[in-house]
């Protein structure tokens, strides 16, 4: 399968990073290796770029792809972002004290992850399996796993939650009604359980498909995205040089949300609350944020890419 996608927001993420000849980076999320291709080839053969992923069929892809572009600065690791700080201890083993110029992450989908029919990322497919793992196999409980298996309760909350989908309840409901006959087994009768579920005016909204919010729950739980989000923004944080940055792109707010948080907590030094007289903590900022407001796709980006229109890149450097 050929794998395509866009790099999305690419010179905005470059002009954050600002990649010199000699610097040393991270592409945390290889992808179709857009990020990664660009420092490379801004660092120059002195400079080196670790490039991490889950997806084999990224992996593969992308060896091609750098042969064929003569880039020989860069390193490979099939593996998840939220483990970076064992990857830099096994992939620079004689480089204990190791930092880094810059930091990438682009947490959105590639268009070959969603059009995958092996892969149930999209609906579009009725017989697709649901299974949202971005690696070939995955540790914890599939999609499929999680709407035959799970408690009512449970999942209605990560709809809500993981979703921000307002008719969470009566989904699961839903769910546990449709597989009390017969479990659930691929994208289409989840879609059915879905849309029986919800009102016709929601059901028939052109803007959104009645089924994507739920979808993004399930593959949100099944690849605990948020949890590695928030382990490992503190492990790119230390890995980085004084005067290093970090650019993240993310795709909806609850990732938006993780990464505003984070960024402004490192910004700031004291973290006491308001009423304590005398500073207990002892927090001092790490980061000078750099991006006041998100930096969204401009309209010919959106036009030409049209996933890239939820896109959010925010970067801060490393004091």
């Amino acid at each position: 399968m050929i794998y395509r996608h866009i790099p999305v927001l690419l010179e905005e993420v470059i002009r954050s990073l600002q990649p010199m000849p000699g610097g040393h980076f991270i592409d945390c999320t290889l992808g179709g290796g857009g990020y990664t291709q660009e420092i490379a080839r801004l660092v120059g053969y002195n400079g080196k770029v670790l490039s991490i992923d889950l997806d084999p069929m990224a992996i593969e892809n992308a060896k091609a792809k750098f042969k064929s572009a003569g880039l020989d600065n860069i390193v490979i690791s099939n593996d998840n972002f939220r483990n970076l700080s064992q990857i830099i201890s096994r992939e620079f083993e004689r480089e204990p004290d190791i930092r880094f110029d810059g930091i990438v992450f682009d947490l959105g989908l590639s268009s070959a992850q969603l059009e995958d029919r092996n892969r149930g990322f999209s609906f579009q497919d009725p017989t697709a399996p649901l299974k949202m793992g971005f690696g070939a196999s995955t540790a914890g409980k599939s999609a499929q796993d999680i709407v035959n298996e799970w408690k009512e309760e449970d999942l209605a909350k990560i709809i809500y939650e993981y979703g921000e989908e307002r008719f969470a309840r009566s989904i699961a409901k839903g769910i546990i009604k449709r597989r009390s006959s017969d479990p659930i087994k691929n994208v289409g009768e989840l879609v059915e359980a879905i849309g029986g579920s919800v009102p016709a005016a929601y059901r028939n909204d052109r803007r959104i498909h009645f089924a994507t919010r739920t979808f993004q729950a399930l593959r949100i739980a099944e690849n605990r995205e948020l949890e590695s989000l928030e382990l490992v923004l503190p492990q790119a944080v230390r890995l980085l040089k004084s005067g290093g940055r970090i650019a993240v792109v993310t795709f909806h707010s609850l990732e938006d949300r993780i990464v505003k948080h984070y960024f402004k907590s490192e910004s700031m030094g004291c973290i006491c609350p308001p009423k304590m007289p005398v500073c207990g903590c002892g927090h001092q900022a790490s980061l000078k944020i750099l991006t006041k407001k998100a930096v969204g796709p401009t309209a010919d980006e959106i036009k030409n890419n049209p996933r890239s229109r939820s896109a959010k890149l925010r970067a801060a450097e490393k004091i």
